[in-house]
């Protein structure tokens, strides 16, 4: 055992303590004004899903409102063509709980779901998502069970909305660089790039 890890939650809250009141009771059943707006006008969130086995947290992303709220405790989440491996979709099926983050560039604060998902095939429902002529492949219905806005202490210790903190992107490898490696191809790192590149012509 490695000195100094903790292994019991009376262990943790030793060490820790305990959340005021305040922080308790922000947390919600359901989905108030507050939580619906913040979802209206977020473009990015995090689901996290598990198989029992392993966690896995994919980013989800689209233009504000993209994400819709009926009435206080659901959240509709179209789901878009990607890369097939359907690790979170495959998770629901397994474990439906799920949390979400919703995030809004150039706010500090977050917003956290906690609920029960289900994926949707209905065409009626997954056409009220159009967009540029097509629709998602399915959509997830989340039933909410909490809900809380998350402080910004996160962002104002990674300064990750001050564009003067951001590293320049040459910092980093290439896309393609970084896939070739990966997957030990040999493809050469300018065609994996115009392939990445491409991407954006197949968003949905």
């Amino acid at each position: 055992m490695a000195q100094g890890r903790i292994e019991t939650i009376e262990a943790l809250r030793a060490h820790y303590g305990y959340p005021s009141d305040k922080g308790v009771e922000k947390e919600l059943s359901a989905l108030d004004k507050h939580c619906k707006r913040f979802i209206e006008l977020s473009p990015f969130l995090m689901l996290a899903t598990t198989n029992g086995d392993k966690v896995d947290v994919t980013p989800r992303g689209d233009a504000p409102g993209s994400v819709q709220v009926v009435g206080d405790s659901t959240i509709l989440v179209p789901d878009w063509p990607g890369n097939r491996r359907l690790d979170s979709l495959s998770n629901i099926l397994a474990h439906p709980n799920v949390s979400l983050i919703f995030l809004i560039p150039n706010v500090s604060e977050t917003l956290r779901v906690l609920g029960s998902a289900s994926i949707i095939v209905d065409e009626e429902l997954r056409a009220r998502f159009e967009t540029k002529g097509k629709i998602p492949l399915s959509v997830i219905s989340v039933e909410v069970k909490s809900a809380f806005l998350h402080c910004s202490k996160a962002f104002l210790r990674s300064k990750l909305w001050q564009s003067d903190s951001w590293p320049e992107r040459s910092a980093l490898a290439s896309a393609g660089e970084m896939f070739r490696d990966h997957m030990e191809l040999e493809m050469p790192v300018e065609d994996l790039d115009r392939i990445v590149d491409g991407f954006k012509n197949e968003l949905y």
